[in-house]
């Protein structure tokens, strides 16, 4: 047996050892692969799916194979070779080291270079975001914010496009004529270009959102009338979460209307119902101390910017007088202010007799013909 495989005298020693070896630097090449690939997927699709879903183990795992097996095949005739053996066939070692210096140093140095800029860019995102994140001012909370959308879209765009380079590279270093693929990729783009067109609306709109700072990770803003906390901003789709924590994904060249409700600093508005008896400026006094209460109120001092801001009598109604204000807070936290400061004005209200408004029955108001009671009287 062992002469139809060799050319010359073979001992099984000689070819288990070189079965091991080949073995051991096969497992390696291969974990190193399903690392890469990992990584590279990590960058495509972000949080959307967990290392452990069954999406990303299985194309991991089909990876980590085939590099196995592909390894194991390429590696093996030559470290026969290299224990003295002459194998009769496969890849010989005089062929696999001037594959190696023509071109398995230049993908190395490929992959190395690509893998290299990868982290690198990671860790810059990641050191901008901690500069950027300094302070504890409204300023370093709002740019700290754009900070993290701009950084996680840059690290996508740098895997998925570093990723593709060493792909090409990859293919031209096995022999494969890679003109084909960047003439299809050619004619690809310009059938994206017609056919696609809502594609390259949504990738053209997102980048005009995330450049103009329109809306970031972390504000609250309402999308065509939906409104919700921004979970993710990508370059085709902009992620929201409403109050019942219901997903809604608007691409981004759908998007018709944008308002954004935490940009920078927040107002809560109030418009209060008194009684016709009560005096206006009395009210707005009691009121302002009510808000300056909560200014000294260490749980809510940090939230408020500004004092209440008392805008004035802004309606009469049938039952009522509205008193329209507003207090200037930190974005997000208006809500929580707003219910704090309605609480305590009823507080305040009945401790200083301030009458609710409500409808006055007048003496001459008789029931109606229909109502149940009158019926039954009748």
């Amino acid at each position: 047996m062992w002469k139809r495989l060799f050319d010359g005298e073979a001992g099984w020693q000689y070819v288990l050892g070189a079965v091991i070896a080949t073995a051991l630097v096969a497992w390696i090449g291969a974990r190193v692969a399903r690392r890469f690939t990992a990584a590279a997927m990590k960058g495509a699709v972000g949080d959307t799916l967990v290392p452990t879903s069954p999406l990303v183990r299985g194309p991991l795992r089909i990876v980590e194979g085939t590099a196995f097996v592909l390894l194991v095949a390429v590696l093996i005739f030559p470290a026969l070779e290299a224990v003295g053996l002459k194998p009769r066939t496969g890849v010989h070692l005089e062929r696999l080291s001037e594959w190696s210096f023509n071109y398995g140093l230049t993908l190395l140095a490929t992959i190395v270079f690509c893998y290299a800029l990868v982290r690198i860019t990671g860790l810059l995102v990641t050191r901008f975001e901690h500069e950027i994140n300094r302070g504890t001012t409204l300023d370093a909370l709002e740019r700290a914010k754009r900070a993290r959308t701009l950084g996680t879209v840059i690290n996508k765009v740098v895997t998925i496009t570093l990723s593709a380079v060493v792909l090409l590279v990859m293919l031209h270093s096995f022999g494969l004529n890679i003109t084909p693929f960047l003439t299809g990729a050619g004619i690809l783009g310009l059938a994206v270009g017609f056919g696609a067109q809502t594609l390259v609306r949504d990738v053209i709109s997102g980048f005009f959102l995330i450049l103009e700072d329109q809306v970031r990770v972390g504000d609250v803003a309402a999308i065509n009338g939906v409104g919700g906390l921004v979970e993710a901003i990508n370059l085709r789709t902009i992620v929201l979460r409403d109050a019942e924590g219901t997903v809604h994904v608007f691409p981004n060249g759908a998007i018709t209307t944008l308002a954004n409700r935490s940009k920078d600093f927040s107002y809560y508005v109030v418009d209060l119902p008194i009684s016709y008896r009560e005096d206006p400026d009395r009210v707005a006094a009691v009121l302002k101390e009510v808000a300056a209460g909560m200014q000294a109120d260490a749980s809510f001092a940090p939230w408020i910017l500004e004092p209440l801001e008392m805008l004035g009598v802004d309606a009469f109604r049938d039952w009522s007088v509205v008193l329209k204000m507003r207090i200037k807070t930190v974005p997000t936290k208006q809500w929580e202010v707003g219910r704090e400061f309605r609480k305590r004005i009823r507080r305040r209200f009945n401790e200083e007799g301030i009458e609710v408004p409500y409808p006055a029955i007048r003496a001459d108001d008789k029931p109606r013909p229909d109502s149940a009671a009158w019926a039954e009287g009748q």
